[in-house]
This record gives structure tokens, C-alpha cells and sequence, in this order.
């Protein structure tokens, strides 16, 4: 079966993975001394001299970006606490008599114990001054992030943002006059394009590997929420997330994120994150620390042949409107369920996850000219795109009590539809649990919680105007909605 690996690892490495250096190996490093003094003998291997100055040539230029992009790259290696329990004890232990004298013991047995584990990952320097790029998952519930750079100096990188909807991260490094990589424009990469990836997979630093742009616009993955990768063949390996994608012309075009494997190696089939998605992001964590989305306010779905001809389409292309949020900005827009949505912002829309990415990278207030297909006639809208509900809601909100350190948003109609709820469904849905706090074994992400201690939630501002007024140490009783079913959970305040 095959599954998608990020390609992050874990220690220890080295040993385990040496017969993986085969694919890290360099073919087109050609030193200075090599390339201008072709092999005398190249005639009698059969080798025209024309063919040897070419691939010559080609090695120098290869060799060159690779000296420029390489500065630019840097390894991160994370050290995160995770709580971890002992392994279940026989069922003999839990009979009352055991128990009564050995209480203290089997306490402590099965009080979660802390447990350090350190990780390998990559990064890419974007400005002079400290700015680094990689993927969330990278930096994710780290205690300390370290830094080494190229000259093998290190720094502790402090995280500016993440945006998990992405998995893309912002760090920052107290340094000056560095080395970064500029970034290019994604959007006019060409299929058979050649790039480099450049990363530390398996902690071997400055690994450089080439490839081609295999296929771009690769969504529906399942790797993030919003997903328009950059397909390529150059190995990309564990180790590489975070790692930069770079062009001909040494620019970012993208953020090496994850492998298609049906082993965890290389196989020919790595994802990068777009530069110009990136830069969005990018920009956003660093000016407010957040990721604020652009939003539409309706259900979307893809044309297929048979609904072309119900919906009057000369062929099955553009994207179809399922339903319209209720005071949303495509219902002021004028915008109608079974409309076709052929093009936004000047842009064609044939599936989709195109729509979706194009209106989240749109500036909330921002007005944008629709063309769309009703009932076989065109028609021109202007909406003015509003701010995605919840957002505001990505960063946990401090709360004294045993809800600290849980993060909340509301319910949209993506999230509807991801976990397939019902419209009666009123609530707030769990997007993140902060390691060691009292609700981390209770609590998953994609709960919706309901009601908290039995008074009901129905959007942020209730679930914070009740959780605020919980006091300290108090047990909490949760009516939550998971996994298609409705259950109580209790979360314990904590000694009193």
C-alpha cells in the first residue's frame, strides 16, 4: 500500500542508512581544474569533443548554483517532551485487595512520565537578517530549536508563526548579512523544468540532488488543507522537510514537505510546497504572527460529464456552487447554489482546490470580479471577499483553568464537510492540544465540543464567555461530538 511520508527523521540515523547514500550522490560536481582540461583520450573512448565541452559546461552551471543556493540552507534539529505511560498492567492488578496495598506504587506506575525525543529537519534562509523558512510539522511542539548554518555555526531559532493548514513555519535566528535565497515565481513553472533540492536528509547536511518538475498543481494529497504541490523526481529523502526547491536562476520555488513511499525512502515521487503560496504565508506570520484567510461562503465541488450536461455546460470544466453560506459574501454577491464559477480574479478555476486556494490567498475587503455560467447564459459578479470564521481562534486562549492550552475554532462549512456533520451540529471544533496540559489525554483534535459543563457552545464567543468564567482547579464536563457519535468526557482541574 502506498503512504505519504514526510520527510523529517528521527535519531538515531546513521548507521541504519548508509546504503541510502547511493542516492545522495552528486554526478555533476565537476571541479574547476577537471573542467578545463578535457581528458586527452576522449576521441578513443568514442566521446566527440563537442559532447564532453557540453556536459562540461552543463556540470560547471550546476555546480555553480549549487555553491550559490547552499549557504542558504540550514539543518534544524528540535527537542520536544512528550508524556508517555507505562505499558498496561496484568488485569490481576486491578483486583481491590492488590490495589489497597500496593496503591502508591500502581500510582505512580501509571502517572505519564516525561520522555525527550530529538529530530532532524531542514530550513531556508529568506532574508538577511535571520528569517527562516520550513514546515510545520518540523518545529512542532519543540522545547528548543537549534540552528547550524553552513559555516557550521549554531543559533536557537525562535518560532515567529505556523501555520499547520500549510505546514509551513516561520523561525528566526538572531544573525545578520546571511545568505538567502530570493524567491521565484511558481506559477510559471514549466513540467520537465530542471531544479535542484537541496536539505540534510538523514542529517548528512548539504545534500544537493537533481531532478525535473514532474507535475505541478498536485492536490487532494492529504497532506495539508491547502495543498497545490510541486511534483519532482530529485530525491527527497527523511530529513529533507523544510529544505528548499530551487530553479535554474537559484530561486526558491518551493519547500521540499513530503514523499510518496511505499518503503519511508526515495522513490521518484516528492511534494514541495509552492513559492508563491509560501510567500503569502510567509508575509502573514511574519506582520501579525497569524495566517488571516480570505472567504467566499460556499460549498464547492468539482464537474464532472454528467453534471456538464445537467447544468447546460458546453464541456466539464469550472467549478460548481453546492450551497451558499446565509449572509456570506457570495450570497451579498448575488451568487446563487448551481451557479458555475468559471473564473476568479481573472484566473480559470477548473477544480476545486484552484478556487479555494485563490480565495484563502485573498486579502479580506478585498473586491474580486467573478465570471460565472447560470443556466447556460455568462454572467459577471463582484464580491467582496470577507475574513475565514475562525481564524481568530488559531492560537489557544489563556484560560486558569483545565482548558488552558486547547485551541478552538468555529465551525465552517469545510470543516462541515470534512467531518461530515450535520447542519444541526452547534459547536466549536478542537484544531490543537498543548502538550502537558489537562485536557491532552482527553481531548482529540476534530472534537467538536458542545456544551461545556452543560451549558451549550455554539461559536467562539460562547465557548469563551464559559470557559472564562470556569475557576481554577474545577473538574469539567464536556458534552463532545466525535467520530459520529455524541459523548460526555471529564477533565479533571487538577489538585485543589
Amino acid at each position: 500500500m502506498f503512504f505519504i511520508k514526510s520527510c523529517f527523521n528521527k535519531f538515531p540515523i546513521v548507521a541504519v542508512f548508509l546504503i541510502s547514500l547511493n542516492v545522495l550522490a552528486i554526478p555533476f560536481f565537476i571541479s574547476q581544474s577537471d573542467a578545463s582540461h578535457p581528458p586527452e583520450n576522449s576521441n578513443k573512448a568514442g566521446i566527440s569533443n563537442e559532447s564532453v565541452e557540453f556536459l562540461t559546461k552543463t556540470g560547471q552551471a550546476m555546480a555553480e548554483i549549487a555553491e550559490t543556493v547552499k549557504p542558504a540552507v540550514v539543518n534544524i534539529a528540535t527537542v520536544r517532551t512528550d508524556k508517555v505511560s507505562d505499558a498496561p498492567l496484568s488485569p490481576f492488578f486491578n483486583d481491590p485487595l492488590f490495589r489497597r496495598f500496593f496503591e502508591d506504587q500502581l500510582r505512580q506506575r501509571e502517572q505519564p512520565r516525561e520522555r525527550k525525543s530529538a529530530s532532524l529537519g531542514s530550513g531556508v534562509i529568506v532574508s538577511k537578517d535571520g528569517y527562516i523558512l520550513t514546515n510545520n510539522h518540523v518545529i512542532k511542539n519543540a522545547d528548543k530549536i537549534k540552528v547550524l548554518l553552513s559555516d557550521k555555526s549554531e543559533h536557537i531559532g525562535k518560532v515567529i508563526g505556523n501555520d499547520p493548514k500549510t505546514d509551513l513555519a516561520v523561525i528566526k535566528i538572531e544573525a545578520e548579512n546571511l545568505a538567502y535565497l530570493p524567491l521565484g515565481d511558481s506559477d510559471i513553472l514549466k513540467v520537465g523544468e530542471l531544479v535542484l533540492a537541496v536539505g540534510n536528509p538523514y542529517g548528512l547536511n548539504q545534500t544537493i540532488t537533481m531532478g525535473i518538475v514532474s507535475a505541478v498543481g498536485r492536490a487532494n494529497v492529504g497532506i495539508a488543507d491547502y495543498e497545490d504541490f510541486i511534483q519532482t523526481d530529485a530525491a527527497i529523502n527523511p530529513g529533507n522537510s523544510g529544505g528548499a526547491l530551487v530553479n535554474v536562476r537559484g530561486e526558491l520555488v518551493g519547500i521540499n514537505t513530503a514523499i510518496f513511499s511505499t518503503s519511508g525512502g526515495y522513490q521518484g515521487i516528492g511534494f514541495s510546497i509552492p513559492s508563491n503560496m509560501v510567500k503569502v504565508v510567509m508575509d502573514s506570520l511574519i506582520a501579525e504572527g497569524k495566517v488571516t484567510r480570505g472567504w467566499l461562503g460556499v460549498s464547492i465541488q468539482g464537474i464532472t460529464p454528467e453534471l456538464a450536461e445537467q447544468f447546460q455546460l458546453e464541456k466539464d470544466h469550472g467549478t460548481l456552487v453546492a450551497d451558499v453560506v446565509a449572509g456570506g459574501p457570495a450570497e451579498k454577491s448575488g451568487l446563487m447554489r448551481g451557479d458555475v464559477i468559471i473564473e476568479f480574479g481573472g484566473k480559470r478555476v477548473d477544480e476545486p482546490y484552484l478556487l479555494r486556494n485563490i480565495v484563502a490567498e485573498t486579502a479580506p475587503g478585498t473586491p474580486v470580479e467573478m465570471k460565472l455560467i447560470r443556466g447556460g447564459a455568462f454572467e459577471v459578479l463582484t464580491v467582496t471577499i470577507g475574513e475565514l470564521p475562525g481564524e481568530s481562534g488559531k492560537k489557544p486562549t489563556e484560560f486558569k483553568n483545565a482548558l488552558n492550552g486547547v485551541t478552538v475554532q468555529d465551525l465552517t462549512p469545510d470543516i462541515y464537510r470534512q467531518l461530515n456533520l450535520s447542519e444541526k451540529i452547534m459547536g466549536v471544533v478542537v484544531t490543537d492540544i498543548e502538550s502537558g496540559s489537562a485536557a491532552e489525554s482527553r481531548l482529540l483534535p476534530g472534537d467538536v465540543i458542545l456544551e461545556v459543563n452543560r451549558k451549550a457552545v455554539s461559536g467562539i464567543e460562547d465557548y469563551e464567555a464559559v470557559a472564562s468564567e470556569i475557576k481554577p482547579h474545577v473538574d469539567l464536563l464536556l458534552l463532545v461530538f466525535r467520530r459520529g457519535s455524541t459523548i460526555f468526557v471529564t477533565i479533571s482541574g487538577g489538585e485543589k
